[in-house]
C-alpha cells in the first residue's frame, strides 16, 4: 500500500511539473519578441538602449535557468523511473549509497560559478545604465509623482506638462537621449515604461534619476509599478516619441500662454471663482495651483485622469462634476456646479489648446 501511494505520488508530481513546463512556455511565447507594437507593454520588444539592455539581460538570465530547469528535471525524471519501485523490492532494505565527493564539488562548484556569471552580467547591465554620462544635447526633464498622476518640467524649455510626456526620437547617428530626474511629491512612486527604459522608484526627498533614447517615433506606455494609494493602478503613463520636427513643433506649443477666447469668459469665471484654480494652473490668468495638473493645454492630451480616460468633452464633464465615477479614491474634489455652470466651465476647458 505504501508503495503505491508513493507511485501515485511520484506520477502527480511529473505531471504537475510537466503542465508547469507547458505553461511557463506559453507563457513566454505569449509575451515575446513576436509582438512588436508600439503600444504595447512588452519588455521583449525594447526600443531604447536601456531597455535593450535590459532585454538581452532578461533573456540570458531565461535560458541559463532553463537549462537549469531542463537538466535537473531530466535527471529527477531518470531517478523516478530508474528507480521506481518494484513489487519483488517489498520489504526489502534497498541499498545503502553513501556521498560522492565529485558528486559533492560539482554540486557546490557549478551553482558557486552560474552565480558570479549571472552577478557580472548583471553588474555589467546596471553599470551601463545607470552610469552612461548625460551629453551637452540631452533633453532635462524633471518627474513628479503625485498621488494619482505625472508632473513633467521641462527646466530648460520652461514647458509644464502632466501625464503625457513629450521626447524626441534619438537618432543613433546623432543621439539625443533624455535624461529624467525622478522626484515624489508624497509617497513611494514608481516610474517604469517597459519598451524604453527599467522601472526605477521615486522616492521622497531622495531624487533618482534614468534616461532613455528611443529609437522610433510612437506612443509608448506605462504605469506606476509602487503601491502609493487606492488609485495606484490608474497612475498611467504615456510617453509619446516624436520626431525632432513634431516635438519642436509641440515645445513651441506648450510655451505660450492659454488662448483667451470671449465666447468662454463665464466659464473662465466659474473656473477662477470655485477652488479649481487654487490646484491648477493655466499659464497667462490668475490661475497657479500647482497640487493638479497644468490645465494649459489641457486638451491636446489624449487624456484625462493619468490614462484612467480618453479625453472627450463628455469624460471631462463627467470628471469635473464626479471624479470618483471614472477614478474612485482620487483626491479631486467632486465640483458639484450646476448645469450651467458645469457647461460653461466644460467650454472653457475646451479652448485650452
Amino acid at each position: 500500500m505504501a508503495m503505491l501511494k508513493m507511485k501515485s505520488w511520484t506520477l502527480r508530481f511529473v505531471a504537475q511539473t510537466m503542465l508547469l513546463l507547458f505553461w511557463s512556455a506559453m507563457a513566454v511565447w505569449a509575451i515575446g519578441p513576436k509582438d512588436s507594437s508600439p503600444h504595447g507593454t512588452n519588455i521583449f520588444a525594447p526600443a531604447s538602449t536601456p531597455a535593450k539592455a535590459i532585454s538581452d539581460l532578461s533573456v540570458f538570465v531565461l535560458v541559463i535557468t532553463g537549462i537549469i530547469f531542463v537538466v535537473v528535471f531530466a535527471l529527477l525524471a531518470y531517478s523516478v523511473i530508474k528507480f521506481r519501485g518494484r513489487a519483488v523490492d517489498a520489504g526489502r532494505e534497498p541499498a545503502q549509497v553513501y556521498g560522492s565527493t565529485q558528486i559533492e564539488l560539482a554540486w557546490t562548484i557549478i551553482p558557486i560559478l552560474i552565480v558570479i556569471v549571472l552577478f557580472l552580467a548583471t553588474a555589467r547591465v546596471l553599470h551601463a545604465v545607470q552610469d552612461a554620462p548625460q551629453p551637452p544635447g540631452a533633453i532635462e526633464v524633471t518627474a513628479i509623482g503625485h498621488q494619482y498622476w505625472w508632473e513633467f518640467r521641462y527646466p530648460k524649455l520652461g514647458v509644464v506638462t502632466a501625464n503625457e510626456l513629450h521626447i524626441p526620437v534619438s537618432n543613433p547617428a546623432n543621439p539625443t537621449p533624455t535624461f529624467l530626474t525622478l522626484l515624489s511629491a508624497d509617497t513611494d512612486h514608481s516610474f517604469w515604461i517597459p519598451e524604453l527604459a527599467g522601472k526605477t522608484d521615486l522616492i521622497p526627498n531622495h531624487p533618482n534619476r534614468m534616461w532613455m533614447d528611443p529609437l522610433r517615433t510612437g506612443i509608448f506606455l506605462g504605469q506606476c509599478a509602487q503601491y502609493c494609494g487606492v488609485q495606484h493602478a490608474k497612475m498611467l503613463l504615456r510617453v509619446s516619441v516624436d520626431s525632432p520636427a513634431d516635438f519642436a513643433a509641440w515645445v513651441r506649443g506648450q510655451q505660450q500662454p492659454a488662448v483667451q477666447d470671449a465666447s468662454v469668459a463665464t466659464g473662465r469665471r466659474v473656473f477662477e471663482s470655485n477652488a479649481c484654480m487654487n490646484c491648477h494652473a493655466v499659464a497667462g490668468t490668475n490661475a497657479n495651483g500647482r497640487f493638479g495638473p497644468d490645465l494649459t493645454h489641457l486638451m491636446i492630451r489624449a487624456t484625462i485622469a493619468s490614462g484612467a480616460a480618453s479625453n472627450t468633452p463628455e469624460n471631462l464633464r463627467l470628471w469635473i462634476q464626479d471624479p470618483n465615477a471614472i477614478k474612485p479614491g482620487s483626491l479631486m474634489p467632486a465640483m458639484k456646479l450646476n448645469d450651467s455652470d458645469l457647461d460653461a466651465v466644460v467650454s472653457y476647458m475646451e479652448t485650452l489648446r
